[in-house]
Parts: C-alpha cells; sequence; structure tokens
C-alpha cells in the first residue's frame, strides 16, 4: 500500500514536467533546410542530386541556367545577353542535341518528383547594373528558351504534355553572382516571381517581403579555425579552402571542414528558434566533390528526422507563412 502511494506520488510529482517537456516537444515547428543548386548543368549531378533526395525523402530547387538547354550548334548563336556579344554565354552551352535531351529528360522527371525549377537567367552574367528592360530581355529568352528547347533539338516528339504550363510556372529566381540592382524588381513582379533567393544575411534569417516577392538570403555561417563567417555555398568554399584552384589531394579535409560548418548550424538551429537553413551548391564537383560529399553526409543524418523537412523554397514558403500566423496571433 505504501509503495504504491509512493509510486503515485512520484507520478504526481513529474507529471508536471513531463507535461511541460510534451507540449514543449508539440509547438516546435519542424526545422526546415533548404538545399538548392545553380546552373544545373552537368547530366550526371543531375542524376546524383535526384538519387540522393530519393534516399533521404528530400526535394531541392535547380536554378536552371537556360543556355544549358541550347544546343551550341544549332541554336546558341541565337542568343545575346544584355550588353553582350552574340553567342555568348559564362555557363556555356549544350555540347551536343542528345545531352540537351538528356537535361531536359532530367529536369521534366526532377519536377515530377516534386523538385522545384527556378530561373538563374541564360547567359549567367552579372546583371548588377541592368536595366528593369534588359531584365525583362533576360527573363523573356529564359521563359522562350526553355518552352521551346525540346523544338530546337529537333526532338518535339519528345516534348512531355504539360511542358509549356510548367515553363510558365517558375516563379522563383536567384541571380548569378548573387548580384542584383535597383532595376530587378520591377521585372521580376512584371514576370510573376514569388521569391527572390540572391540575398546574403548574417546567419540564418527569415525571409524579408518585399513588393510582394519573398526574398531568401544565403546566411554566414561559422567555419574552419576561428569559425570565420562564411557563406553557406560550395564555391565560397572552395575560394577560401585553396584559392579556388582544385586541390584533391586535400578533398577529404575540405570535405570535413564543410560537414562540419553545415553540421554546427544545422543544430543550432534545430536546438533552438528553427529558423530555416539554406545551403547552396553548384553543378561543379570542386575539390574533388568535398562539397557534394559534405551536403550528402549531412542530409542522410537529419532529413529522415519526423521533425525535421528537406524542401523547395516553394514548399517552404507556404510553412513559413504558418509560423508567421502563428506569431501574430500568438
Amino acid at each position: 500500500m505504501l509503495r504504491s502511494l509512493a509510486l503515485i506520488t512520484l507520478s504526481l510529482a513529474c507529471a508536471p514536467q513531463a507535461y511541460a517537456q510534451a507540449v514543449e516537444g508539440a509547438a516546435k515547428p519542424k526545422q526546415l533546410v533548404l538545399v538548392s543548386f545553380d546552373g544545373a548543368g552537368d547530366n550526371a549531378l543531375w542524376a546524383r542530386s535526384r538519387a540522393t533526395a530519393k534516399e533521404v525523402g528530400a526535394h531541392f530547387t535547380y536554378f536552371l541556367a537556360c543556355t544549358l538547354v541550347m544546343d551550341r550548334k544549332t541554336s546558341a548563336k541565337s542568343y545575346q545577353g544584355p550588353g553582350q556579344k552574340l553567342g555568348r554565354s559564362n555557363v556555356g552551352f549544350g555540347q551536343s542535341v542528345e545531352e540537351v535531351a538528356t537535361r531536359l529528360h532530367h529536369i521534366w522527371d526532377a519536377r515530377q518528383e516534386g523538385h522545384e525549377i527556378a530561373n538563374h537567367t541564360c547567359g549567367h552574367f552579372d546583371g548588377g547594373n541592368w536595366t528593369a528592360d534588359q531584365w525583362d530581355a533576360e527573363f523573356t529568352t529564359f521563359t522562350s528558351t526553355l518552352e521551346n528547347a525540346w523544338a530546337a533539338i529537333g526532338k518535339k516528339d519528345e516534348e512531355p504534355q504539360g511542358w509549356h504550363d510548367f515553363v510558365r510556372g517558375i516563379n522563383g529566381f536567384r541571380a548569378p553572382y548573387l548580384s542584383q540592382g535597383d532595376a530587378l524588381t520591377a521585372a521580376q513582379k512584371k514576370h510573376g516571381f514569388v521569391f527572390d533567393a540572391t540575398s546574403i544575411t548574417k546567419g540564418p534569417a527569415w525571409p524579408v517581403r518585399k513588393d510582394g516577392i519573398e526574398h531568401f538570403g544565403l546566411p554566414l555561417i561559422p567555419e574552419g579555425p576561428g569559425d570565420r563567417p562564411i557563406i553557406a555555398m560550395d564555391y565560397n568554399l572552395f575560394v577560401r579552402h585553396s584559392m579556388a584552384i582544385e586541390t584533391p589531394a586535400k578533398s577529404a579535409e575540405f570535405e570535413e571542414r564543410a560537414y562540419k560548418a553545415f553540421r554546427a548550424a544545422f543544430d543550432k538551429q534545430y536546438e533552438g528558434e528553427r529558423i530555416p537553413l539554406q545551403l547552396g551548391f553548384h553543378f561543379v564537383k570542386m575539390n574533388g566533390g568535398a562539397y557534394w560529399n559534405a551536403y550528402e553526409r549531412l542530409l542522410r543524418e537529419v532529413c529522415k528526422k519526423d521533425d525535421v523537412a528537406c524542401v523547395s523554397y516553394e514548399e517552404a514558403m507556404p510553412m513559413i507563412d504558418a509560423r508567421r500566423k502563428e506569431k501574430s496571433q500568438g
């Protein structure tokens, strides 16, 4: 009898603490992880990223440069970026009809798998000083190029049903070199963009809504000896680690440094306010693939957690809106 009373008393004493922990756990929102890729060219990396996403249950955002769906022999000479010579692109063009066709299939298949395709201009030029008309022209070229991509390589018969609706529905953007000017917003509004992921923030930060567009920023995160802040993007790590010189002999070291930085940035938010964590990459295996290896390690560890969602920007926005409403009502 006395033992039973003691157990009841202990249970009652522990109940408030257990209840508080349960409420706290239930109230905590999911940690969002947003992984994106700029350029989206190399077909092998299309296949690799899609396989990784399937493995871990993630959706990515691919910021596509549209000259990569132009065949250099047939359609490249028709492209002229703002203030540029005819037939020039900073990221090149498709190298053959077969390569472009494979890329187009990846784009479509990725979209069917739940990934997001977004706009990274066409020729990957620095548009920081462009006028609104120049941005408008580049966005128009992007849409028309992608809409007619199958026909341009002579494979109209392979074009999936719904392709044109898909292209017209692309409404996200990141500027090449993270460079943007005052004229950009007017052109974005004209073309129906709902988010821009060009900014840089001091750390993980909530997007800022301006002129009807959600502005996301790649965060500065601590990295390496001294935890010096760096933009959470592979190219910036590449510059810091090896002065942008390929150094495959140190690939494992650079991978470990990048992984630790990514994991620490994730843990800080996961254990704290749970601000979305954004990480950016390119379709290039810099320093022997160190940074791709690092992000894949992170996602394999975190994406399958019940309270983590590895999502695209388009998926993140309604989740972020829901949190805004909760805060305003709370």
